[in-house]
């Protein structure tokens, strides 16, 4: 499987988009702030980019599990789960309401191995962001996807990993109203995230999934919340382990020097993302 696969490497496409207020206002609200003005050149908080540049197959595209149909850009992995297993970012300039926006995505990598699960793939695409027909890209991004096979009974999961409270922290209740704003915003139609009965019955999780990149959000927003000032040129995060919205969850952050710490831990105290923002303080235009 993985050398065929290994074709797609090097694939790519060129998308368009502008950067309209609507969404900006939405994802806002969504993350519980004060209303607020959204006018032409207001510079997008880091991550905002993903309210654009959404996927949008034809509903006769769309597979078992709410996304498209394997292959076309993305390769066609053979395994029926598919997570968002990380994220690294440069932001090198800001990306405004306004902006005319092109992303090139590229397949950068495909790699296979066998996990305590079963056989795992691992997907990673580069996208590059570019403004008003700049040449140099505004946003440089490392999207990992993962795809793993079925669940299945007697499956070994890895330990948990024990968190720590930080120095920021935030509670977030995921209760189905903000799961349905957040992939309404992201036009994101995986049935692990609204679909009690599929994630259930079929994937063998036991609630509805919080989504990676809203926990990933949700980091960024305490650093937004707690150091204002604070401009981000870099950022990274890694998925450890699912969360679900039958409880509440805390995200929690520690600034250190020009790297702010943050995670995010369910319940239970276990580490459920890693994550780290890098600060310049010459970036000039972000939030």
């Amino acid at each position: 499987m993985s050398a065929n696969l290994n074709e797609w490497i090097g694939r790519s496409e060129t998308l368009k988009d502008d950067i309209t207020a609507a969404p900006v206002r939405g994802l806002n609200a969504t993350l519980d702030h004060p209303a607020l003005p959204v006018e032409a050149g207001m510079p997008l908080p880091p991550l905002w980019h993903w309210l654009y540049f959404l996927p949008q197959h034809r509903q006769s595209e769309i597979g078992p599990d709410g996304h498209a149909r394997r292959g076309g850009f993305l390769p066609p992995v053979p395994l029926p789960r598919r997570m968002w297993a990380g994220s690294q970012f440069e932001f090198r300039a800001p990306v405004r309401v306004g902006d005319a926006v092109e992303r090139t995505s590229t397949i950068a990598d495909v790699t296979s191995k066998e996990g305590r699960t079963g056989q795992l793939v691992f997907v990673k695409v580069r996208h590059e962001l570019r403004c008003n027909g700049a040449a140099d890209p505004a946003i440089v991004e490392f999207h990992d996807i993962v795809y793993r096979d079925a669940k299945k009974a007697g499956d070994v999961e890895p330990p948990p990993t024990p968190a720590a409270a930080g120095e920021w922290q935030r509670t977030i209740v995921p209760d189905d109203v903000l799961l349905f704003r957040y992939s309404a915003l992201t036009f994101n139609g995986h049935r692990i995230h609204y679909d009690r009965r599929y994630v259930t019955e079929v994937e063998g999780y036991p609630g509805l999934v919080v989504h990676g990149p809203l926990i990933a959000t949700l980091l960024m927003d305490l650093v937004r919340r707690h150091a204002p000032e604070a401009q981000v040129a870099g950022f990274r995060f890694k998925a450890v382990r699912p969360t679900f919205d039958l409880h509440p969850f805390k995200v929690h952050g520690r600034r250190e020097g020009t790297e702010v710490r943050l995670w995010a831990h369910d319940h239970e105290g276990w580490l459920t993302m890693d994550a780290t923002a890098t600060l310049n303080p010459t970036l000039k235009g972000q939030a």
